[in-house]
């Protein structure tokens, strides 16, 4: 069983900054890639960015060079700093990862999601 926990949401006003993390914990031999997501109101889920396990990111349009995703892989934990928040940032963030269960399977995990609020 793999858990991934989240945390870091919060309310903040219209260009400020929060810090979400994600630690996955349980029986797996590694993790692939990890990634956040997120999804707002009424909206499908969207892909916000993701980092492989050798630190190589990639960023949606909207969040490219204001998000930096980033991991610690001793902790198999990641990151998500988000700095210059603006009002449709807001959603609920998940933290996904690709885990390496044995040799030649591999599945997917999502955490329970958190809260952002970008308001004044």
């Amino acid at each position: 069983q793999v858990q991934l926990v989240e945390s870091g949401g919060g309310l903040v006003q219209p260009g400020g900054s929060l810090r979400l993390s994600c630690a996955a914990s349980g029986s797996f031999r590694s993790i692939n890639a990890m990634g956040w997501y997120r999804q707002a109101s009424g909206k499908q889920r969207e892909l916000v960015a993701t980092i492989t396990s050798g630190g190589s990111a990639n960023y949606a349009d909207t969040v490219e060079g204001r998000f930096t995703i980033s991991r610690d892989n001793a902790r198999n934990t990641v990151y998500l700093q988000m700095n210059s928040l603006k009002p449709e940032d807001a959603a609920v963030y998940y933290c996904n990862a690709r885990v390496k269960i044995t040799i030649i399977r591999s599945d997917d995990y999502w955490g329970q999601g958190t809260q952002v609020t970008v308001s004044s």
